[in-house]
């Protein structure tokens, strides 16, 4: 590893445990309060709307919970897809939901995912993703967990990419390499961000 790569590297796990603490001192109260804004947020942006094939996350407890979108894409007859690890090739692929009390279960990492049976989705013709991040910068630029399951799943993907975020996860700038990817949107319990800047294709 180059001093430059290992000095990312670092600035990323320092910036990952900061958002860590302040994501542990979040009261239930708080997190609820402030899911239910974002999701206002989000119902209320043109490209939430305008989407019929839309991959989704069932969020973490200590994520924002989007949870009730999958329900409603699902009851406005929208397709919807999320992500689900694939063992043997190491990474996640995407695959179709129609029934969430049967299509979901605990997958890898005991995140709620979509069953081995639930067929792949041509994630080509994708119009929308929603996808969770440790921390988001002003220029689209996301900071996640640190396995870099999303960096590979977004190129392949269709559509617009839209980060979810507490208002304190959006700073000015996160530390980025050159496998990075960038959002269009990020999406907050207060607002709307549009990203004005050239995305990486």
């Amino acid at each position: 590893m180059t001093p430059l790569a290992d000095d990312l590297r670092q600035q990323k796990r320092a910036l990952r445990r900061e958002m860590q603490a302040r994501r542990r001192a979040m009261t239930d109260v708080e997190r609820t309060e402030a899911s239910a804004g974002l999701l206002e947020v989000i119902r209320g942006s043109e490209p939430w709307r305008q989407a019929g094939q839309i991959l989704l996350f069932a969020p973490l407890p200590d994520e924002p919970d989007i949870f009730p979108l999958l329900e409603e894409a699902l009851a406005a007859g929208r397709r919807l897809a999320l992500p689900r690890f694939s063992p043997s090739q190491g990474v996640y692929e995407v695959a179709e939901v129609q029934v969430l009390e049967r299509d979901l279960y605990p997958g890898a990492f005991g995140i709620r995912e979509p069953r081995p049976e639930c067929p792949l989705f041509p994630s080509k013709h994708l119009d929308f993703t929603l996808l969770p991040g440790v921390a988001f910068a002003s220029d689209g630029f996301r900071l996640g967990r640190g396995k870099g399951y999303y960096d590979r799943l977004l190129p392949g993907l269709g559509g617009g990419f839209c980060g979810v975020a507490m208002d304190w996860q959006v700073l000015p700038s996160v530390p980025a390499g050159s496998h990075d990817k960038a959002v269009n949107w990020i999406a907050t319990p207060t607002r709307w961000i549009t990203v004005r800047r050239v995305l990486q294709e």
